[in-house]
């Protein structure tokens, strides 16, 4: 049994890889702004606090927060805080763990395939690929930075790029199931998605096996927005239309954000399943059956 640490526990996907945890026989803390329930401790980034009961005997850190991407529009005071919700909150757990001398076992970040850049291209992106020259690169390298810093205090870092995550309720398919289901501008852009049960078993190996270094966390079925689009549709049996929401539309819209909607290109899973993973939901048409 670990003690583990997750920061954004209460968001999508920190929720249920609590369950997970707790399920497996481990101790989970979480941290938040405001503390309800007896694993919850608090944090307070702006005033450097982390209530030190939370750091005790502590074997393992999860570091998922960070403020949605997807949330608002991306001004100049949208990036920053998408930007410091992410380092500055890696930068505190840093500071306490080097401050008390704390044996960390690992230090497990999430990150984005954003981290290749909001680009459609005929090229699979392995985790050995350079960072993309955009917004998103620079939010992905910034906080994989602020998570290799660990390293410095010979923790292990391990780093899951995770695409599109599909969950029963909340995140994207959510705001997918509209009266009419159709693909977003040329459709053609590529959308990585991993079904939340395989991301939150990738964080578990990371600790039961050990894992250490860079990740990509999507499903191995590649599908553009367009086929993508399809195959939901018919499994909500919902009408589809092929003709894709303009290009122009969603600039006006959500303007620079807009383009993580226009696009995308496939991402390689090699890595992850040479290590041992095996995917429970590897298709798109199986995920979906799980989850409606």
């Amino acid at each position: 049994m670990a003690k583990i640490i997750i920061t954004g526990g209460t968001g999508l996907v920190g929720t249920k890889l609590t369950e997970l945890l707790i399920k497996n026989n481990h101790n989970v803390v979480i941290l938040s702004r405001n503390p309800k329930h007896k694993n919850e401790y608090k944090w307070d980034v702006s005033k450097g606090f982390i209530d030190k009961n939370a750091l005790v005997n502590i074997d393992y850190i999860i570091h998922l927060a960070g403020a949605g991407i997807a949330d608002k529009r991306w001004t100049n005071e949208r990036k920053k805080i998408i930007i410091d919700s992410r380092v500055k909150t890696a930068n505190l757990l840093y500071e306490k763990v080097k401050e008390q001398n704390i044996q960390l076992k690992s230090f497990i970040s999430a990150s984005g395939i954003g981290y290749y850049g909001a680009i459609t291209t005929d090229k699979i992106f392995e985790e050995i690929d350079n960072v993309g020259n955009d917004f998103l690169g620079e939010v992905c390298q910034k906080w994989e930075d602020a998570a290799h810093q660990f390293k410095t205090l010979n923790v292990p870092v391990t780093i899951l790029r995770t695409g599109v995550v599909l969950s029963k309720k909340g995140g994207a398919l959510e705001k997918m199931k509209t009266p009419i289901v159709t693909p977003l501008g040329s459709g053609k852009q590529y959308m990585p998605w991993i079904h939340i049960d395989d991301l939150c078993q990738l964080y578990l190996k990371s600790i039961e096996d050990n894992l250490s270094g860079i990740f990509n966390a999507v499903a191995p079925e590649h599908h553009t927005s367009h086929t993508f689009s399809k195959e939901l549709a018919k499994n909500i049996k919902r009408p589809f239309i092929g003709i894709g929401v303009p290009s122009f539309m969603l600039k006006l819209i959500f303007g620079e954000m807009a383009n993580i909607l226009l696009e995308g290109s496939r991402i390689s899973t090699k890595k992850i399943e040479k290590n041992g993973y095996s995917f429970r939901f590897e298709t798109l048409k199986k995920a979906l059956n799980n989850l409606f």
